[in-house]
């Protein structure tokens, strides 16, 4: 029985989704990066008419997806279908906060980075600066 599709995504989706992603690719969330996720779409001015309760819905997606043999290629396909081109780089920064927010990046985290910043066309200067930006960031003493 094929699965079903995925409901259409709004670019504030795709973000989310991004990020999730990112927090899953080494297939343990963790709270930190949970709670980076919802600090950053309760504070970002991106998000601010995004209904929350679409987090778990989006999650689910990205879970559902990530069960099919090509399902981040399928991840891909929806996101660059919803997500405006100057909002990229926004995604791009995002993914890289999620991935640092632990103090700890997998070499899945690092992967999924690297195939997002290839996905989404982000400038490789300019990704070094956004992942310089989140490093300091998510410094610890």
């Amino acid at each position: 029985m094929p699965s079903r599709p995925p409901p259409p995504m709004t670019a504030q989706d795709s973000l989310v989704a991004l990020m999730i992603a990112v927090s899953a690719a080494d297939t343990e969330m963790r709270t930190a990066e949970l709670v980076a996720i919802q600090t950053l779409v309760n504070h970002l001015p991106i998000f601010g008419d995004y209904d929350a309760d679409r987090i778990k819905t989006i999650a689910q997606t990205v879970f559902d997806l990530f069960e099919e043999e090509d399902g981040l290629d399928a991840l891909f396909g929806l996101i660059q279908d919803s997500l405006p081109e100057h909002l990229t780089e926004t995604a791009y920064a995002l993914a890289c906060d999620v991935a640092a927010a632990d103090g700890t990046l997998s070499q899945a985290e690092l992967r999924l980075l690297e195939e997002i910043r290839h996905e989404l066309r982000v400038d490789r200067l300019h990704a070094a600066a956004i992942e310089r930006g989140a490093r300091a960031r998510h410094m610890r003493l």
